[in-house]
């Protein structure tokens, strides 16, 4: 077989889609995380819950998962497609592995969470802060292998 399998020009505007799109789910996932915050902050103040936050928060959670999923799915099709070989980008691709598992591990928690004093709370927030955390970490090392 000889790589890359489509034109150098489409894979170039594909790779380029595939950044946009995972900085705009990136973008995305800030977005919810405020949410996420707001309402954490009315639960330590014992204040009102923000409704309409919540029914944000818990809207964007999972379908934010799923795009996050898709974006890691469309990066390694382009790689195969450009090499044959996943490993072309080992720090890009232990990252997204990383942010993969986090957001499963963070969906999982938070299908757990019941009532206002849960303890899965917390491991939810760190979570999401860990995904936060990779995703910028992501966003460079996928500037490294665009440019």
């Amino acid at each position: 077989m000889e790589y890359p399998l489509i034109s150098r020009e489409l894979l170039a505007d594909l790779r380029i889609g595939h950044g946009l799109f995972n900085f705009s789910v990136m973008l995305l996932f800030f977005y919810t995380a405020r949410y996420g915050l707001i309402i954490r902050r009315a639960r330590k103040n014992g204040t009102p819950l923000p409704v309409a936050a919540m029914r944000r928060h818990r809207y964007l959670g999972p379908r934010l998962a799923i795009l996050g999923g898709l974006g890691f799915g469309a990066g390694l099709t382009l790689v195969l497609l450009d090499t044959g070989n996943i490993l072309k980008y080992p720090a890009h691709l232990l990252a997204g592995t990383a942010i993969i598992a986090l957001l499963l591990a963070t969906f999982l928690v938070s299908r757990k969470i019941k009532g206002p004093n849960s303890p899965y709370r917390n491991t939810h927030f760190q979570l999401g802060l860990a995904i936060l955390t990779l995703y910028l970490v992501e966003v460079f090392l996928g500037l490294g292998v665009l440019l």
